[in-house]
């Protein structure tokens, strides 16, 4: 037992649990903790709370390590609520710790007194405000604890004036709970493969419960003749060249995962509570695999509902179906489709509509920057659209996003915890003008802290997601274009490498700087800056290309807006019949 500062004790809790570092603007007295244990727990200083909490929820989505996130009383404890809101609809453990005014000045209304409990309480679900300094060190071990459990943020409020009381310390040992990875029963199993068997169109849809079973979503998919299809966050969880990946499905989908999950006449949902199969024919036949019993019929009536881990499962069905099914006409198709949206893809990024290169040829471009373990911090926007879509993960790439919150300003955010948490990988971040101009500020974090991260910035003019959107729904575009800064002068300014990117030629040179600087073992973060068209991305929330559902009228006007021609992408049940 050792005497310290509560403060202190707080920080010793935290690498007790094997935390290296916080992320936060130092205030009040908690920060007094940090200084004494620089050396084993480093404060991340942002320029913006909001960033840190964003930090803190993708450090934790990229690693499993609860992430981290501290703010001062009032409004800087109001700014990490973006970060949570985004960590607790991502189902991801996180430990928000903040200031409030001294116990004696608790609802006086003091200045910065504001009932921090009352706004924070809903949001989490662990959530105390210490009451005597002596507590401070339990409680974040417990919050921590119940973070980890419950998969979602956790919230400790410390008094201003009890952090610097001196207290008695002595850190015991930490205990992960090891949660054992259930499996289905081989009746379950038998009934699977049987369903599958018995289906003429069947495919599988998977979601981020898969991230750990990338060669067993494979395995299936190739014994059992099912395409893959999945969600937006689970990008780069199936390998982006694998023939039997359509892509993601929704408005950041793909036309191939579109079509062929329209026209399954069976669904095997992996790891996955994707809200898209809500809008699928009642007569598909569904089967849902799931390693949460919350997450289990949620989203359509099933014929059969498995509460499994997602890797256990699929590995099951392989092991029980040791011959690989013939390839049906439905696979084939599908694999065409896939490889005439790959051509469709290059031919975007070919194009130069009013001389402006597209979002999808600067992309292209940004992806040879790829090694095999790079790490993609994406925001949110048509950037995301255009990024799953163009960017590789074909080895071991991995991506994190935003995905139910849909928090714009996470790219940068997650690029900083990118690469302190994994120092060796490189990183990527690509964000839209809109989002980039949010959080701008933090860009100065990245260079205090020599974070040699490469950032994209998409730059149209304008809030080109919502402007599709509207334009979709008959409305205008009111509002929605904005005026840019020249951003890569912003970042020179800051310190950065600003790379301006208007043509093919700027484009090719600042990818030759890129990869200059790495190979000279640069520590400095970059920032290309590409103007780009403001046509959208091809829309496949909704599509209208296939004979036998849309009339010849709706056909056109969608392959008219998009240049998507029948000739060089059929539907797919032409290709169907083709067979």
């Amino acid at each position: 037992m050792t005497e310290m500062k509560a403060s202190q004790a707080l920080v010793k809790e935290l690498e007790n649990w094997g935390i290296d570092h916080v992320y936060g603007i130092p205030a009040d007295s908690i920060i007094d903790g940090f200084a004494p244990e620089q050396a084993s727990v480093n404060y991340i200083q942002v320029r913006h709370e909001e960033v840190g909490a964003l930090a803190a929820a993708a450090e934790t989505k990229l690693t499993g390590k609860i992430g981290v996130a501290l703010a001062s009383v009032g409004p800087g404890a109001v700014h990490l609520l973006y970060g949570m809101v985004d960590a607790k609809m991502d189902r991801t453990p996180m430990l928000l710790i903040m200031s409030t005014v001294a116990t004696s000045m608790i609802n006086t209304r003091f200045i910065q007194d504001m009932d921090e409990n009352e706004l924070f309480a809903s949001l989490d679900t662990f959530h105390e405000q210490v009451s005597n300094p002596q507590q401070i060190p339990s409680t974040i071990r417990r919050a921590i604890t119940a973070a980890y459990e419950t998969q979602s943020p956790s919230v400790v409020i410390i008094p201003d004036n009890l952090a610097s009381k001196m207290i008695d310390y002595t850190a015991m040992p930490v205990q992960h709970a090891a949660k054992p990875k259930a499996s289905g029963t081989s009746e379950q199993v038998y009934e699977t493969i049987n369903l599958i068997k018995g289906a003429q169109r069947p495919v599988m849809v998977v979601g981020t419960g898969i991230k750990d079973a990338k060669a067993a979503v494979v395995g299936v998919s190739k014994r059992f003749g099912l395409p893959v299809i999945s969600s937006a966050p689970a990008s780069g969880m199936v390998p982006s060249n694998f023939e039997n990946f359509m892509g993601s499905q929704g408005r950041m989908g793909t036309q191939p995962a579109y079509e062929v999950l329209h026209a399954a006449d069976l669904v095997l949902m992996v790891g996955s509570s994707n809200p898209f199969v809500r809008f699928l024919s009642k007569d598909v036949t569904f089967i849902q695999v799931n390693e949460r019993a919350a997450g289990l019929g949620r989203e359509a009536p099933a014929t059969q509902l498995i509460l499994a881990d997602a890797g256990t499962y699929l590995q099951q069905l392989i092991e029980a179906q040791p011959d690989r099914l013939q390839e049906t006409a439905f696979l084939k198709a599908s694999q065409k489709s896939r490889a005439n949206w790959l051509h469709y893809l290059d031919a975007r990024a070919a194009e130069r509509p009013d001389g402006l290169l597209t979002a999808e040829g600067v992309l292209k471009a940004v992806g040879t920057l790829a090694d095999a373990d790079t790490i993609y911090g994406l925001d949110i926007g048509n950037n995301t659209v255009w990024s799953t879509r163009m960017l590789p993960f074909d080895q071991n790439q991995k991506m994190t996003m935003s995905a139910w919150f849909g928090a714009m300003g996470y790219a940068v955010s997650a690029g900083i915890a990118a690469k302190i948490a994994q120092p060796n990988r490189r990183v990527i971040t690509v964000s839209g003008d809109g989002g980039f101009s949010m959080i701008v500020q933090d860009i100065l974090t990245q260079v205090q802290y020599q974070l040699p991260i490469i950032n994209v910035v998409i730059e149209n003019g304008g809030f080109g997601f919502i402007r599709q959107e509207k334009a979709n729904s008959g409305q205008t575009d009111y509002a929605l274009k904005f005026k840019n800064a020249n951003w890569a002068g912003v970042a020179d300014n800051m310190g950065a490498i600003g790379l301006r990117v208007t043509d093919d030629e700027s484009l090719k040179a600042a990818i030759q700087k890129v990869n200059d600087l790495i190979a000279a073992g640069n520590k400095t973060p970059i920032v290309i800056d590409a103007i780009v068209s403001d046509q959208p991305p091809l829309e496949t929330g909704r599509m209208a290309v296939d004979p036998k559902v849309d009339t010849e009228t709706d056909i056109k006007a969608f392959r008219d807006q998009y240049n998507f021609p029948a000739d060089k992408y059929p539907a797919l049940s032409t290709l169907i019949d083709q067979q």
